[in-house]
């Protein structure tokens, strides 16, 4: 059954997401990452490519002729086809795919829009059953 974390009051969402996909990939090989929208997918991409400055993180979106090959899949459509073993989601929807993966992180902002959300997702897997692990961020902006 999926583990799912949850990374709250999030600052900088992409700064999360990529020390996530650094440990995920570190550890489990085979990453999806479902982000928001078009906008924070090309940030995502980019930022991937600077960010850790100490290591490449191999990545490209979801219809690219390399998805097959690479380990790490970034981009906004609610899909997923090939294997992985953690998925990092940003969208303020249940990503509908996630129960395939051994392990989901939840990154939730700080507006109340966001939170709500989030306690929302948390109570569909909570009566549901999963393994969650709450992870406030406030403390480290």
């Amino acid at each position: 059954m999926t583990v799912i974390d949850f990374y709250t009051h999030v600052n900088d969402p992409l700064g999360v997401v990529v020390r996530l996909v650094e440990k995920a990939y570190a550890q489990h090989g085979r990453v999806r990452v479902l982000t928001e929208d078009e906008t924070m997918t090309a940030a995502l991409d980019q930022r991937l490519w600077i960010d850790p400055p100490h290591a490449f993180l191999p990545h490209c979106r979801l219809g690219s002729s390399l998805a097959d090959e690479t380990p790490i899949l970034i981009d906004h459509l609610p899909e997923h086809n090939g294997p992985a073993a953690v998925l990092i989601n940003t969208k303020a929807e249940l990503p509908p795919f996630f129960s395939r993966f051994e392990r989901l992180a939840e990154v939730i902002g700080c507006d109340e829009t966001a939170l709500a959300q989030g306690r929302q997702r948390y109570r569909f897997y909570q009566e549901r059953g999963y393994e969650l692990r709450a992870h406030n961020l406030t403390a480290r902006r």
